[in-house]
């Protein structure tokens, strides 16, 4: 069992919720192209992170297309 990786896995999830909250805070169109380019961004580095592995890929790739959706027609 690797400690440092559960560390930082928790500690990215808190950067993440919080980052989801100041995202909140941003008037209406904002709040969404933010969200979602967070979403994009996750999906980057997740399909980046697999190195092989394609269902991590793939949900790197759902994580792309659901946050440009976000982003530019989910309002």
């Amino acid at each position: 069992m690797n400690l440092s990786r559960q560390a930082l896995g928790a500690f990215g999830l808190i950067i993440g919720f919080a980052l989801y909250a100041l995202a909140g805070r941003l008037p209406v169109p904002w709040n969404s192209v933010l969200v979602g380019a967070m979403f994009a961004a996750l999906g980057v580095s997740t399909f980046v992170y697999a190195r092989g592995e394609r269902w991590i890929q793939a949900l790197g790739a759902a994580f792309v297309v659901y946050g440009l959706i976000r982003a530019f027609l989910l309002r």
